[in-house]
């Protein structure tokens, strides 16, 4: 069984824009990350961009995850290896 899903993508059926309130700014997030998280568009997003941008897209990705999650969090959403619960 897969360990990770894509639901809200999947029905949300809201606004999908930036900048109107919060809970449309976070909804807009997660589509905009569900959507680029799919194999075929990340793969070809990833063979577009340079180097620089991979690394400071890591950086931001890999410094909200440090800032954000503890290390229960981490393991159990994230890593999904069911080490913690948080």
């Amino acid at each position: 069984m897969a360990l990770h899903r894509h639901d809200f993508v999947e029905s949300y059926t809201g606004l999908v824009g930036y900048g109107f309130d919060r809970p449309t700014d976070q909804a807009t997030l997660a589509v905009y990350l569900q959507k680029i998280s799919d194999d075929e568009c990340v793969k070809r997003l990833l063979e577009k961009m340079s180097q620089e941008e991979m690394d400071q897209l890591f950086d931001s990705l890999s410094g909200l995850l440090r800032r954000h999650f503890s290390e229960p969090e981490y393991h159990a959403l994230f890593l999904k290896d069911g080490e913690h619960e948080f």
